[in-house]
């Protein structure tokens, strides 16, 4: 593990305070107000060979049941067409669209072709979790991946071509579920905060009400906001105008730590409490060397080999740090830092300090 280097000194302690003024654009969304998942299942034909092969069914009876709605009758047991693949179709059906709408969709192999390059889905509804069909898709594939195979069975594949997209490759046929926006909006925090949930009611009620409180926070999650009688006809201009409200949030104190990588990210106004910090190393090394031992001339002994073991321990001197009262984690990493603690030690410090109540703050290991 690296030492801590000076960059890492400067993004620990440059790091923006978690309570900070920020939009209420940022903060919250509207109830309501979101995108809903399409599912569908579908063929892409035109494939050069790679399509599904004989033990994948569905695929087979899928296309007999495509021709006979043709008018073309085929025994399904009889098909043998690798230039098939079943695929599941999936989109994303964004708030407010309207019928006529394009939308992209993602196309991935269910069974067992090899690559989807070249391939046309065919005709394809897309279904939301109420079974309506929301959309119809149908285009070229694109996989951005390829499959390149000798004659000697060596095969070169490049990133994933088993899967890919059609851009704008469905055309919405019913507009999502809509919200009512007339009468009440229910303003979702991103982050839980009972005291973020407080301001930005207090906030809203400071610009819009005229003596009688209009936003209430429901919970540390949920703020109502009721729309005053005058925007009912255009609330759409209100959200707007709750978006562009700046509202002073508040969060507790974190200490992120990744200890794959070594990264630990605190704010300033992370406090130490006063304690008193002995860090050192023990190092055991067990070295075994092996040595032949020969018998001599004309004797009845045999070559033999005999390990020899050396066993050494070293342990550092303890590196001891001392916090006086209202220590802030600046002081902190720089006392770590001048006695040549590794990312790594410093971790293991700040889950001690946790442990023993030193650390006013979450540590939270990702």
């Amino acid at each position: 593990m690296t030492r801590i280097t000076p960059l890492l000194l400067a993004c620990a302690l440059c790091a923006p305070c978690i309570g900070s003024a920020a939009r209420l654009k940022e903060l919250v969304s509207i109830e309501g107000v979101r995108d809903n998942q399409l599912v569908g299942y579908g063929l892409v034909v035109g494939l050069n060979g790679t399509g599904d092969r004989k033990q994948t069914l569905f695929s087979t009876q899928s296309l007999a049941n495509m021709l006979a709605r043709m008018g073309v009758t085929v025994d399904p047991t009889q098909i043998t067409v690798k230039n098939v693949a079943a695929v599941m179709v999936t989109a994303t059906l964004p708030a407010f669209i309207q019928p006529g709408a394009r939308i992209d969709v993602t196309a991935s192999s269910i069974g067992d072709a090899a690559n989807l390059q070249g391939g046309l889905l065919v005709l394809t509804s897309l279904k939301g979790t109420d079974g309506q069909v929301y959309a119809i898709a149908q285009g070229s594939v694109v996989t951005g991946g390829f499959v390149a195979s000798g004659r000697a069975g060596t095969s070169q594949t490049v990133n994933h071509p088993t899967a890919g997209r059609i851009p704008e490759g469905a055309i919405v046929e019913h507009a999502s579920p809509l919200p009512d926006l007339s009468k009440n909006l229910h303003l979702q925090l991103r982050d839980m905060d009972f005291t973020t949930a407080s301001r930005i009611a207090e906030v809203l009620n400071k610009k819009f009400s005229d003596g009688k409180p209009l936003a209430r926070a429901d919970n540390g999650r949920v703020v109502t906001v009721p729309v005053p009688a005058e925007w009912g006809s255009h609330p759409a201009d209100f959200i707007a105008e709750l978006e562009n409200i700046t509202v002073d949030t508040d969060a507790p104190s974190r200490v992120i730590v990744n200890e794959r990588t070594g990264t630990i990210v605190m704010g300033k106004q992370v406090h130490v409490a006063p304690v008193a910090i002995m860090h050192g190393n023990l190092s055991v090394q067990i070295q075994t060397t092996y040595s032949v031992s020969q018998p001599l001339p004309n004797s009845q002994g045999t070559t033999q080999v005999v390990p020899q073991e050396k066993v050494g321990a070293t342990e550092e001197r303890a590196r001891d740090v001392v916090l006086q009262n209202g220590a802030t984690v600046e002081d902190l990493v720089r006392a770590l830092s001048a006695i040549g603690s590794t990312p790594r030690d410093i971790i293991a410090i700040l889950q001690a300090l946790r442990a023993a109540g030193a650390l006013e703050a979450e540590v939270e290991v990702i």
